[in-house]
């Protein structure tokens, strides 16, 4: 009898399964006709605002047992694929292969893309800026090492502009080629990935030597062919380079979350559109007297927008002189933080807007 109850279960999934397969196609194909509408008026295929407000109108669908974030996670991949139809979409890295800022790549734009790896971060904004590939992601900031200052250096000079932010969960794994921690004499990563791990590998493995490489998925490559080394790296790292996980989740801070950032081409003057859920970020510098960045700031104040972070940051010509980075709540196209910033502009000696775009949920 329960054979049989089976049997009409399997049945109800393979019919429902057709009526997907089949819905999915109607979809994709008028996402094509959507494609050949947007090249025709000159515009990008990826639209980071639109598919932001996709997923905001998905959670208002669901009335389901799919949690949101399993909707979400399903449908990253039909968007993906659908803009894969469109037209293929580049994104340059920080690579090599299975770096963290690889992962944050497939996690935003899902698996139908071209991620080509870089060496440097000033690579990954050098591709993207000379039209060799569409768009970049680069890290700018973790939970616990604070600003990534080369993403702050290069987003100072170049005409790129934000168009959205990844969140992701950083968890550390100790990977080797042998399956026996007691084999290990040398641990290899980058030396922010030994930093967040340091009380774990000293209490797992004391006395073993760490060296410091250019990144955890080149930590992975190295000890490809070492039966007495171990990496720090990602789960993905062990699958892409084929070694064993002895353990995961070996971060001291569970919390451990790295901001990443997409970057690419200006979306006009106003930037992406409003979702209602938005970041902006900008630049700016001011005058070299007291009290000068407490007049700055107080527009925000007046006009009630939330300053959400707020960062200073050496200028390379001038010492002792800084320009500061800031993250507020709201679009540059709406009227108030219009007005808002151009109070700002009259009170700073520089002001530059990095972008608006969709605030971003941390991934779990």
């Amino acid at each position: 009898m329960s054979q049989d109850i089976l049997q009409k279960f399997r049945e109800k999934i393979e019919q429902t399964d057709r009526e997907i397969v089949r819905l999915l196609n109607e979809r994709a194909a008028v996402s094509v006709e959507i494609g050949k509408t947007k090249r025709a008026a000159g515009r990008e295929v990826y639209d980071p605002s639109r598919e932001a407000m996709v997923y905001k109108h998905l959670e208002t669908l669901n009335d389901g047992i799919l949690s949101e974030a399993a909707l979400r996670g399903i449908f990253r991949e039909i968007l993906s694929s659908s803009r894969f139809l469109q037209t293929p979409t580049t994104v340059a890295f920080l690579g090599p292969e299975a770096s963290f800022t690889h992962q944050a790549a497939l996690a935003h734009f899902g698996g139908g893309i071209a991620a080509i790896p870089t060496v440097t971060i000033p690579e990954v904004f050098d591709e993207v800026e000379r039209g060799k590939e569409q768009w970049g992601i680069v890290p700018v900031e973790n939970s616990a090492e604070g600003s990534v200052k080369t993403t702050l250096d290069c987003l100072i000079s170049t005409p790129l502009a934000i168009r959205a932010e990844v969140y992701l969960r950083v968890r550390h794994c100790l990977l080797a080629s042998c399956d026996d921690s007691d084999a290990i004499r040398k641990v290899y990563s980058h030396p922010q990935a030994l930093a967040q791990c340091q009380l774990w590998l000293r209490n797992h493995l004391p006395g073993v030597s760490l060296v410091e490489v250019e990144s955890t998925a080149g930590a992975a490559r190295r000890v490809k062919e070492d039966k007495r080394a171990a990496a720090v790296a990602s789960r993905l790292a062990a699958e892409t380079y084929g070694l064993n996980l002895l353990a995961e989740g070996i971060e001291d801070n569970p919390a451990n979350t790295t901001r990443f950032l997409v970057i690419g081409s200006k979306a006009g003057k106003e930037g992406g559109g409003i979702t209602g859920r938005d970041r902006s970020s900008i630049l700016f510098g001011t005058p070299h007297v007291p009290g000068a960045l407490q007049r700055a700031l107080n527009p925000f104040a007046e006009a009630g927008i939330n300053l959400m972070r707020i960062e200073s940051f050496p200028m390379r010509d001038r010492m002792w002189e800084y320009l500061f980075f800031a993250d507020f709540a709201g679009h540059i196209a709406e009227e108030k933080t219009q007005e808002c910033l151009l109070e700002l502009k009259n009170r700073t000696a520089f002001l530059k807007v990095l972008g608006s775009y969709p605030r971003s949920e941390e991934l779990p």
